[in-house]
């Protein structure tokens, strides 16, 4: 199985916020962010296996700002880290003021995706090829966290 670069699997998810994503006072709901982060991490992580994937964990998402209606919410999914099975994949969240030009980091998500073969049982991912000091700074940042994640859940049964 050939390893892949980052760039390979990178993707770029854009959406402005319609009425229907928001509450009565005109800021979109987090689930709507979440299941469009999700949906970004889905892609990316499918086009690093090349096979179906699923949602393991979300272990961490910020809001630092609303996001209104009419926002160009632009959602960047990168695989900075790869398991045997699993891809951990950090989705980059921006909403642009449209007419003004405007962007906000409204924050990031960090979500586990595992492949799945033909029976639905995890499957081998390929490899992933660093290239950059901030690649290499985010693998061991992934790699760190999912680490405590995982020592944290055997600490708790």
């Amino acid at each position: 199985m050939k390893k892949k670069t980052i760039a390979e699997s990178r993707t770029v998810l854009s959406e402005v916020m319609m009425p229907a994503y928001a509450n009565h006072y005109g800021s979109v709901h987090g689930g709507t962010i979440l299941k469009l982060a999700d949906e970004a991490a889905f892609v990316a992580a499918t086009k690093h296996a090349r096979k179906n994937v699923v949602v393991a964990s979300m272990d961490h998402i910020d809001f630092r700002h609303p996001v209104r209606i009419g926002d160009l919410l632009t959602l960047t999914a990168s695989i900075y880290h790869v398991g045997k099975t699993s891809m951990d994949v950090e989705v980059e969240i921006i909403a642009e003021k449209i007419k003004e030009g405007k962007k906000l980091n409204i924050g990031s998500a960090r979500i586990t995706m595992v492949a799945l073969n033909e029976k639905g049982r995890p499957s081998k991912v390929p490899g992933l090829i660093l290239r950059t000091e901030e690649e290499i700074g985010k693998n061991k940042e992934l790699r760190s966290r999912k680490e405590k994640r995982i020592a944290g859940t055997r600490c708790s049964k």
